[in-house]
């Protein structure tokens, strides 16, 4: 490590719709050097997709917009430098409303964007594709702040990009300093989903660890990051939440596959991080190394796949499947009769109810009907009708949770690979004009699994008892795509031993039943004590098309940590 001093980054945003005052907050509870904000997720494509049809001048997250108008004259005062990839499907739109934005409120800012992205011109798709975006790595961010920028906005670049881009430009990072960039890579996924590194959506949320205040309301994370690409993850003083291992343990594993992380810049090795506490709500990350990155970027397709509509029905008190029975029948009757059977006819009975309940609501199990067609006419009044021409002649105390609807357009998300050196990855500099070409890395390395490694000795047998495994696990999960990943980490070593031979494939597929006809993928990282298992087609088409009831995947792992197992006594 050099003697240069660490540039401090902080996150603002981890999501379009996040905490709307995150903006300010950042920047007036304590010093910064760079503030990033992440709008971009694989729904908001499409959302913006669909904003961009009815209006060719829009298709960026506007509330970006709104944040500076008070953020702007801030970042400015305090010198702190704002990149964000909030340009979603029009970068320069964006740059130029920002531009707009500073003269309005008489405030000098010198502002570039990153465009290149958006490839739904280059080639052909496929019929019904509304966006074809390709995620770019951090080198256009890199040049932009170079050239002077004050404030950096993108379109589709990957989310770690935003830091990884400040840090190379800063400390002067070549395209080849591999464990540099990893580590800044690392540190910018812990930073891009915001409060869930301080605390936000955590597993032992109800423990000493991370106590919770009411109201509950975590600051957002900041990454202090040194020359050598070594970080320490942290917060403002006196902001809600935790830093602890944990909280940033939760976070590497979240919506991540293997070993080896990829990106457009450089591939990260998740199984070299090493996680040490570094003072209070302070945690260091080193250790990480880099590998070249993969031949081909990923491109996301956004297309709307059809329509859909559904029903709940609500059944309550005694014989609940007879009236699950009853009332499917009826409705299939019904739509066999009019002659254009939706597509696809779902039935999922949640049996919430619970016998001689003191509350109606806890006497009710919910039975969801969902349609998908096409056509929306197969799926709209056909489907809605038969419901309602049923509240009188179907189960006793028939009744739905709302009124069934037209039916609504759903989307469909799809990765492909393209060869990097056909995406135009180009930063357009501050002055508007003047447009540097950046070239994809010069080394590539395919992206192959990482051996398991060797398995710790396992526990010696002893009694058990049987209770939650997230009585001793964590879990962190969320969506890819169709496919759906859950992180579970322990925190001893003790119980390491115990997860890494237990938590198998096959257990999985008992203690998650929805999984068991599903491909899934365990992979081990001994650093983290955790096992990440990748469920493919676990939600369908992706989070537009709305699948299943956790259409993200967010409370899957919650989920696995209520199901009881067989677990030793000594680590109860």
């Amino acid at each position: 490590m050099t003697g240069a001093a660490p540039l401090r980054i902080g996150n603002a945003s981890g999501f379009y719709g996040d905490r709307f005052d995150a903006l300010r907050e950042m920047l007036t509870g304590g010093p910064l050097d760079v503030l990033t904000g992440d709008y971009l997720a694989e729904l908001t494509m499409l959302i913006l997709g669909r904003e961009r049809l009815k209006d060719p001048a829009r298709g960026y997250a506007r509330t970006f917009l709104r944040q500076l108008e008070e953020g702007l004259g801030l970042a400015a005062e305090r010198g702190v430098r704002i990149v964000a990839n909030a340009g979603g499907l029009n970068p320069a739109g964006l740059a130029e409303a920002v531009r707009e934005l500073a003269q309005k409120v008489g405030v000098r800012v010198r502002v570039a964007h990153v465009e290149g992205d958006d490839l739904i011109r280059r080639r052909q798709w496929g019929e019904g594709v509304l966006t074809a975006h390709a995620y770019l790595g951090g080198g256009g961010i890199a040049e932009c702040l170079r050239g002077g920028a004050d404030v950096v906005v993108t379109g589709r670049v990957t989310d770690a990009a935003l830091v990884s881009g400040a840090a190379a430009a800063h400390f002067g990072w070549r395209d080849d300093d591999w464990d540099r960039l990893a580590g800044a890579v690392v540190a910018g996924h812990v930073l891009e989903c915001g409060t869930q590194a301080t605390g936000g959506n955590y597993a032992f949320f109800a423990e000493s660890e991370a106590p919770v205040p009411v109201p509950y309301r975590p600051g957002f994370p900041l990454a202090e990051i040194a020359e050598d690409g070594t970080a320490v993850l942290t917060k403002h003083p006196g902001t809600g939440g935790a830093v602890t291992t944990g909280t940033v343990t939760a976070q590497l594993l979240y919506e991540t596959a293997g070993a080896r992380y990829p990106g457009p810049d450089v591939t990260a090795r998740l199984d070299t991080v090493r996680l040490t506490p570094d003072g209070p709500d302070r945690v260091r990350i080193d250790g990480v190394r880099g590998e070249a990155p993969p031949p081909t970027l990923k491109v996301g397709l956004t297309r709307l796949g059809g329509w859909r509509n559904e029903v709940t029905f609500v059944l309550t008190g005694l014989d609940v499947p007879a009236k699950a029975a009853l009332v499917r029948a009826q409705m299939e009757a019904a739509l066999d009769a009019t002659g254009r059977r939706p597509a696809e006819v779902r039935w999922t009975l949640a049996r919430t109810d619970r016998e001689d309940a003191d509350v109606q609501e806890e006497a009710s199990a919910l039975l969801r009907l969902v349609v998908r067609d096409a056509d929306q006419d197969a799926v709209g009044r056909a489907v809605s009708g038969a419901a309602v021409e049923l509240a009188l002649g179907s189960y006793p105390g028939f009744h739905v949770t709302a009124p069934p609807g037209k039916g609504a357009p759903y989307g469909v998300f799809e990765a492909v690979a393209v060869d990097a050196a056909e995406v135009p990855h180009t930063a357009v500099l501050p002055d508007g004009t003047t447009r540097v070409a950046v070239q994809p890395a010069a080394s590539t390395r395919e992206l192959v699994r990482v051996p398991d490694p060797e398995m710790p000795a396992p526990l010696p047998a002893g009694a058990t008892r049987r209770a939650p495994l997230g009585r001793i696990a964590g879990a962190r999960s969320g969506d890819k795509g169709g496919s759906a990943n859950v992180g579970v980490w322990v925190r001893t070593e003790t119980a390491w031993r115990w997860l890494a031979h237990t938590l198998t494939v096959d257990r999985l597929r008992e203690l998650l039943p929805e999984c068991a006809d599903l491909p899934i993928d365990r992979h081990v990282l001994p650093g983290l004590r955790a096992l990440n298992f990748v469920v493919d087609g676990l939600l369908g088409e992706g989070v537009a098309a709305q699948a299943r009831f956790d259409p993200q995947a967010k409370a899957l792992g919650e989920w696995l940590r209520s199901r009881h197992m067989e677990i030793p006594e000594v680590l109860l």
